[in-house]
């Protein structure tokens, strides 16, 4: 259903099916760079979150009843559908949000090694026996907690959705997910790819929407066994208080402010490229993106002189463009923020180095398109050095010592993730075990695998996205104790006999 053949048109998906929400009201879907309509697609509300968990609790005695195996053989033939269906799903993509075709190509190409990852887990996962002593067998079993509900944002629509699809599913829950207002076209599409792999009608259900009603709606169901959050630290907040009231588990990828440290052994092109990279994937629109260039005085200038140069190089236009290397901001209201911080940047004495405004010229007018920005003179203590802005702005601060290095690293609320970059093997480690951080990469960012747990730590999140871990979040353990004795038993007996209470 690609979007060169006209906008797109999509109910809710719930039961295997596209159906109209209660209140027939739809939500239009608009592309960044020129406000072309996309699509659009059903509008739901609390009525269509209650029709959508009926469903994914209609389908889980029988998705939770399959065995790890038969699941794992449907995930891996989802897998396999996905990538078939990845040049269509890509061009949404970048419809949807305006990240160029370069960027998605590469990010989407990536989503079917989730259901592989976790189709085998499902398959060979194994369960305890622990210790329990003489006359005893002891063991656990994990099983799925039910219907839980995802709600996800709009800068990575399909793989934060499947970073979290993929675990719940193998684990045998079934879901509702609610994605943002902006993007929700694609994670309407999964339903296509899981219907035809053979997932069963109702076990993956989706309801477009606003937060303040289908996300309310969800996040507040007393029968959802768990919310996974992708969002804004004080959105995650929020959510975290509404489940809890009715002990909903909550996990929470939330907001960063992701310090890319260069020690003064990194070759100078080196930690140019790198910042490049941390800085400006998906315009800055990312809970991982190096907002802060923590770079050693010795080559502070150098850095920054060339950093400077290349950011000036950075082409902007089309997403649609292989050329193009950095498209829109989603939205006027995204691109109105970095704006301000712009000026928060300049207000409190930072020196504006490059960028800072919109880019000029007419193919520029009909989107939201914000220049690459980098502030200089930029001290801890500032807005613009603290608080998350997701958009394109890196504030660079020098360091003299290791030790301040680490100081200005941890100095912020968040603790998402950080990279590290010098060719000193021990400092690398040694720099990398005192981050407060819950990724962390040396001599690289923005790297992530399906094995490979992902989350933060402080005001950044709570559980984790990725690898064994995540699937075990998604199952509560039930412990078996069998006593394998026949000899009767009587506490009560008055027979002066020494007897086993625990």
């Amino acid at each position: 259903m690609p979007t060169d053949q006209g906008p797109i048109s999509l109910g809710m998906y719930i039961s295997g099916a596209y159906v109209p929400s209660a209140s027939g009201r739809t939500l239009e879907v608009r592309n960044p760079k020129n406000g072309a309509l996309v699509g659009t697609v059903a509008e739901g509300d609390a009525a269509d979150i209650e029709t959508a968990v009926k469903a994914a609790e209609a389908a889980f005695p029988v998705w939770s009843a399959m065995t790890g195996a038969e699941r794992g053989d449907i995930m891996h033939r989802a897998a396999a559908i996905l990538k078939a269906r990845l040049p269509e799903i890509v061009g949404i993509e970048v419809d949807q949000i305006g990240r160029p075709l370069r960027e998605m190509t590469a990010q989407l190409s990536r989503l079917p090694e989730w259901f592989s990852y976790f189709g085998a887990v499902a398959r060979t996962h194994e369960d305890t026996v622990p210790p329990f002593g003489t006359g005893y067998l002891n063991y656990t079993r994990r099983v799925p907690l039910g219907v839980v509900g995802h709600v996800t944002p709009w800068n990575h629509p399909l793989l934060i959705l499947t970073k979290k699809v993929a675990p719940s599913m193998a684990a045998g829950n079934t879901m509702v997910v609610k994605p943002s207002e902006l993007a929700p076209i694609t994670p309407l599409l999964l339903g296509e790819v899981f219907r035809e792999a053979g997932v069963p009608d109702g076990v993956y259900n989706v309801v477009p929407g606003f937060g303040g009603t289908a996300g309310l709606a969800l996040t507040s169901h007393p029968r959802i066994k768990k919310i996974d959050l992708t969002g804004g630290t004080e959105t995650g907040k929020a959510v975290a208080a509404i489940a809890g009231k009715n002990l909903t588990k909550v996990a929470a990828e939330l907001g960063g402010k992701a310090s890319v440290v260069v020690f003064e052994d990194t070759d100078v092109e080196r930690a140019v490229s790198a910042t490049l990279f941390a800085s400006f994937i998906a315009a800055g629109q990312t809970c991982v993106q190096g907002a802060r260039l923590l770079v050693h005085r010795s080559i502070h200038d150098r850095v920054v002189a060339r950093l400077v140069e290349r950011t000036k190089n950075i082409r902007i236009g089309d997403p649609k463009n292989m050329a193009t290397l950095m498209g829109p901001l989603v939205s006027a209201r995204q691109r109105e923020i970095t704006e301000r911080y712009v000026a928060i940047g300049l207000a409190e004495g930072a020196t504006l180095a490059v960028g800072g405004k919109r880019p000029e010229g007419a193919q520029y007018e009909g989107g939201f398109f914000h220049e690459p920005t980098i502030f200089t003179n930029v001290t801890n203590d500032m807005r613009i050095a603290q608080e998350e802005i997701f958009g394109p702005v890196v504030c660079v601060i020098p360091f003299d010592t290791e030790e301040e290095a680490i100081a200005i690293a941890n100095g912020t609320e968040f603790g998402l993730a950080m990279s590290v970059w010098t060719r000193d093997i021990t400092r690398a480690h040694r720099v990398a075990h005192r981050m407060q951080a819950g990724i962390v990469w040396i001599n690289d960012h923005h790297r992530i695998d399906p094995a490979s747990p992902w989350g933060g730590f402080k005001m950044s999140g709570i559980g984790r996205e990725n690898g064994l871990v995540a699937f075990e979040e998604y199952t509560q353990i039930q412990n078996v104790i069998v006593n394998l004795s026949d000899a009767p038993f009587d506490w009560y007996a008055e027979d002066g006999t020494v007897k086993r209470y625990s």
